[in-house]
Formats: structure tokens, sequence, C-alpha cells
């Protein structure tokens, strides 16, 4: 962690600090596994790490970090057991309803992305009236990341190009980089800086796979419900020693 870092949390606020990362994208993993480990239901460890999703928008605002990426739930959870389902389900209506006032105390201006067609009707009414409410908040953008799945978000990137193709109002030769950007699901947000990831799986699992082409990777054994602002500090911390090349070499190389 950086001196300034250390600092900001003796002082036990935190202010921006050098080349720290724009865009953060969290897979928040372990919230079943933490709470199996203390003989409690799985459903508990997803309660609690609503709290750790508090801590980190409120810290992400006071770092003036620009957005801020959670993966809630991906394309394949749907294989989970229904009632672990259901109740993931009322958690994410709970926290829509409950957390309005801090996002709009906060400033956050709320997107979700991913697919919408297989979230109750529910869900989706409460999502929309935190969605406009939030829209024009100055502040952190807070993405959800649901029924998201890095792999499809691509397949639809490139089902629209295709389309477009077919109808004539694009040229095939047109099609770039930043062409297949403008229809991802971030489309408007920065390239993902760092990537975090709890729970100490190595691995992406689907996750913003166009996205975290060049992000810096920061994983901890911490399960999510046990992630505190010291770990997000830090993972912040180390980021901003690192140096990025791109592809490229750096000045010494």
């Amino acid at each position: 962690m950086t001196e300034s870092v250390h600092a900001a949390e003796r002082q036990g606020v935190t202010q921006p600090v050098a080349n720290q990362p724009r865009h953060i994208a969290i897979i928040m993993d372990g919230n079943g596994r933490w709470a199996e480990s203390r003989g409690l239901p799985r459903i508990e460890g997803h309660r609690r790490g609503v709290g750790t999703v508090r801590m980190v928008s409120e810290t992400a605002t006071k770092l003036n970090i620009a957005a801020v990426t959670l993966y809630c739930l991906s394309s394949e959870n749907w294989k989970r057991p229904r009632a672990e389902l259901d109740f993931l389900m009322h958690l994410l209506e709970q926290y829509l309803v409950e957390e309005r006032r801090t996002i709009m105390d906060q400033g956050l201006r709320l997107k979700v992305i991913g697919r919408r067609d297989r979230l109750p009707e529910n869900v989706i009414v409460e999502m929309n009236k935190t969605l406009a409410m939030s829209d024009s908040n100055p502040g952190t953008e807070l993405v959800l990341a649901i029924d998201y799945g890095g792999r499809d978000e691509i397949t639809h990137a490139v089902r629209e190009l295709a389309r477009e193709v077919a109808e004539g109002s694009l040229h095939e030769e047109d099609i770039d980089e930043e062409l297949v950007a403008s229809r991802l699901y971030t489309v408007g947000l920065p390239e993902v800086d760092l990537m975090i990831r709890t729970g100490g799986d190595m691995r992406v699992s689907n996750f913003l796979l166009w996205q975290l082409s060049y992000a810096e990777l920061w994983v901890t054994e911490t399960c999510w419900p046990e992630f505190t602002r010291e770990h997000f500090l830090s993972a912040i911390g180390d980021f901003s020693t690192r140096q990025r090349r791109f592809g490229g070499l750096s000045v010494n190389e």
C-alpha cells in the first residue's frame, strides 16, 4: 500500500491517490463459502455481502473513481438451487429500494448491464425506478452486472454489427475495435483499469472479457463478506505502483 493510501486510512478518510484507476471491476466471490465455513446458510453470505457493496461505493465516491462495475449475477448462476436464486432476486430488489437514499446522497449514477428477459418483473420495475432517479447524478458510476456473461455480450455486439451490414447501413471494412466497443453494454464507460477478485480463485469467470484486455489484476483469498476498506485501498495502492505497458516497453527496457 502506498504511503498516501496509508495516511488516508489512518485518518479514517480516503483521498484520491496518484495514478489511481478510473474504472474498477470486481468479482464479488466467496459469499457462499464464507457462510458455509461458519455453519450458516449460503444466503447469509449474500446478505452480508450487501454491506461490502455499500463500503466499496462509499470509498469509490470519496476517491472520485469514475466507475465501479460489480459482478452480481452471471449468466451461469442460473444453474444454482432455486431457493438461492429466489433469495438473490429478493436481495437485489431490496437493494434497489433500500439503497436509493445512499445512492442519491453519494451522487452515484446507477447502471445495469446484462440481460433483463430472465429477471422477475418486480425487480425490473424497481431497477428502472432507481436508474431513472440517479440518472443525472454527477458522481461515481455504479454498474451492476446482472445476468451478465462476457461471451454473451460479445455475441450480442457481433449480431448487431452483422445486422447493420446486412441492412446496408454499415460496410464490413469499417468494423474496427472502436466500433465493436461501441456495441458493448459498457459503451460510454472508461476502460477497465483494475479488476479485483475476492475468494482466491485465479480466473475471470466470463466477466468483461473484452474490457479486461489490459486491466491489472488483484486477487485476495478474503471472501467478499470480509472484504474491508483496507483491502480495497490496498488494491488501489498496489495498482498505483504498477507500470502499465499496453504491449510496449517501459522507458528502461
